[in-house]
């Protein structure tokens, strides 16, 4: 067997065990993971997670999850609680600690700390019979299976275990609240994320930037609003000031005999495609590319027909959602 092959099989055994493993812990959860979920909804605090080492990073994800989901969390140090940080926690939060074993010596200032001032605590460890388990409110063992390392030190299987569990507590939460990808946008303004779920109304141009002409409008008027607004194409409102038509440029070749001599309404498309300004801005360029458009009026279809805004493919590019 070759040296790469060697490679490839190590990785498949690691993550078929770790796999595995999964399938054990969601087989074995059971009515602690709802008393969880039961203590952090009705927690009118944060959350605070907490482990050490390994569990630490792990902690740290989990508490990044729960804080972009709506559930308000944070990581705090075991170490660093023992030298101040203990006041990070109040009465009101609520306290998850990770430990595999569940008896790490660091934890011990902070599990007292909570159980002085009945601060209400999950554990999550792998032995019941551990002192974080013992003391815990709500006590969540993981399976007790072996690390995927083969020499069964290294923290392998155990924290992909405990990192799914935060994942499952996250979305049950999420669920729960009916967290919405708008929601979620709020916590990721930055980014590819924030841009995928970017509206409408955040992107597109308002006011006088709008490029709008009265249906009886000459089209020597129409031409100078289409040259001047810069996004060559122009909308047509009727007397309520409602978007009926759009003028572009296929509708100006279409009537380049005799164009000067008529009116916007004349030359028009009639009921043009449009967008919501509440609508993803990936909603928008997916019906640009399929009508093979640059541009949208957004109108609010819970109001009187106004146009609200335009939209150009480039806003998308720029904002990098394509």
């Amino acid at each position: 067997m070759t040296d790469h092959q060697k490679f490839l099989t190590t990785a498949q055994r690691v993550i078929s065990q770790e796999a595995g493993a999964l399938n054990v812990l969601s087989s074995q959860l059971g009515e602690s993971f709802s008393e969880a979920i039961e203590l952090l909804l009705n927690a009118p605090g944060r959350v605070i997670v907490s482990g050490m080492g390994k569990s630490g990073h792990i902690a740290r994800k989990i508490a990044a999850t729960f804080a972009s989901t709506g559930t308000p969390a944070h990581f705090v140090h075991p170490a660093e609680a023992s030298h101040g940080d203990l006041g990070m926690m109040t009465r009101g939060d609520v306290v998850l600690v990770l430990s595999n074993s569940g008896e790490t010596p660091e934890l011990a200032d902070l599990v007292a700390y909570t159980r002085r001032f009945g601060i209400p605590m999950i554990g999550v460890a792998s032995r019941p019979e551990s002192t974080l388990l013992q003391r815990a409110d709500v006590a969540i063992v993981l399976p007790n299976l072996a690390e995927a390392c083969g020499t069964g030190v290294v923290p392998t299987t155990s924290t992909t275990m405990t990192l799914a569990l935060g994942d499952a507590l996250a979305v049950a939460l999420m669920e729960h609240r009916a967290f919405t990808p708008e929601n979620f946008r709020e916590f990721h303004p930055g980014g590819k994320l924030g841009a995928q779920l970017s509206k409408v109304a955040d992107l597109m141009h308002a006011g006088a930037a709008v490029p709008l002409v009265p249906a009886q409008a000459p089209m020597s008027e129409t031409l100078l609003v289409i040259s001047q607004k810069g996004f060559g194409v122009v909308g047509v409102t009727d007397p309520d000031q409602r978007l009926i038509g759009i003028i572009t440029d296929g509708d100006l070749r279409r009537h380049m005999a005799g164009l000067l001599d008529h009116k916007a309404q004349e030359v028009m498309t009639a009921q043009p495609a449009t967008v919501a300004p509440a609508a993803l801005a990936e909603e928008a360029v997916a019906l640009m590319n399929d009508r093979k458009i640059t541009c949208l009026f957004a109108v609010d279809p819970a109001g009187k027909g106004d146009a609200a805004g335009i939209l150009h493919i480039h806003d998308c590019l720029r904002a990098g959602i394509i």
